[in-house]
């Protein structure tokens, strides 16, 4: 396994982190507490979730396979670098989503008592409360800090001028600020580049992409089409309906190169210099099975250049649509 340190802090990082939105909903406790013990055993030491994760029925019942899955010992917590979030409607009760200093303390200690740990190693904002003030928000995350219930704070679907007023209003605050941003970022979607990523260089944030391979868009989907083992549908296929002819450019370009087309999507991004660590969210163990071989692929100037033909990503705004 390879590491990395999460930004600019001293935290370090797998450069595959696990996702878990999955456990619950879509894979059986027992198949989920077996893959995280499959991660943990191939050194992938960060593993991310949401106080939301489990579906509208039963919200926080990712969070609660994961603080089982840490009760069993092993020294499983020790050795996880565990990343969770909030801002999403717990209850139909007032003051419990967003980022109010009154949410960030309950649901703090109701993501601690599901997990069964005593401290967060990333609380990240899974979305920006515009009606907030970002003193309230990091008097709440100081207190929690000095209580030692968290370590760093990340953040989840920020433009990049959210990033620049939130790390403004921390330095005003002599406050460490955000470490991380969490962005949808694979080959099919590529905003992030215009002003999100120049943002998390600038202030030192680790880059976490989630969908590296846009709903299985990037995973060989034409392949699994012809092969009678997966049709696209819904959004996604009103998505290959649009990109058909880039996905079958980029799936015959990744037989040119001797690998399946999942992994060089996840290998793509691991090429990337403002990323961290591409987040996998497999449902079996052959689909993680598959995600650590992206580790192994390397892909040259050559390979990086005709994916940026099939796949045109943006250069730093106002560059990019200005000269």
């Amino acid at each position: 396994m390879q590491y990395t340190h999460l930004g600019r802090s001293g935290l370090s990082v797998s450069r595959l982190c696990l996702g878990t939105m999955n456990f619950g909903p879509q894979t059986e406790e027992s198949d989920a507490h077996a893959m995280m013990d499959s991660a943990r055993a191939s050194g992938i030491n960060f593993f991310d979730t949401a106080n939301v994760y489990g579906g509208e029925e039963h919200r926080g019942w990712t969070e609660e396979i994961v603080g089982r899955w840490f009760a069993q010992g092993g020294d499983r917590r020790e050795h996880t670098v565990l990343a969770t979030k909030l801002y999403g409607t717990m209850t139909n009760r007032p003051n419990e989503s967003k980022l109010s200093a009154l949410n960030i303390r309950r649901a703090l200690d109701a993501s601690l008592k599901r997990l069964q740990t005593d401290y967060i190693d990333v609380y990240q904002f899974h979305h920006v409360d515009r009606d907030t003030p970002w003193d309230e928000i990091w008097q709440a995350l100081e207190v929690a800090v000095q209580q030692g219930k968290v370590l760093y704070s990340g953040s989840s679907n920020f433009a990049g001028w959210h990033i620049a007023q939130a790390q403004e209003a921390a330095a005003r605050r002599g406050y460490n600020g955000l470490v991380s941003e969490q962005s949808i970022y694979n080959l099919l979607t590529r905003n992030v580049e215009l002003e999100v990523i120049p943002a998390a260089q600038q202030y030192g944030l680790g880059l976490i992409p989630w969908s590296p391979l846009h709903g299985g868009l990037l995973g060989g989907v034409l392949k699994k089409e012809r092969q009678g083992v997966r049709r696209a549908e819904g959004r996604s296929l009103e998505t290959l309906k649009t990109h058909r002819d880039q996905i079958e450019q980029y799936e015959s370009f990744a037989d040119d190169l001797g690998h399946e087309p999942g992994d060089v999507a996840l290998a793509w991004l691991l090429h990337q210099p403002a990323v961290t660590a591409p987040i996998v969210g497999p449902r079996t163990q052959e689909q993680l099975d598959a995600a650590l071989r992206a580790l192994d692929v390397r892909l040259d100037e050559g390979a990086l250049s005709r994916l940026d033909e099939i796949f045109p990503g943006h250069r730093t705004a106002p560059e990019d649509y200005a000269w």
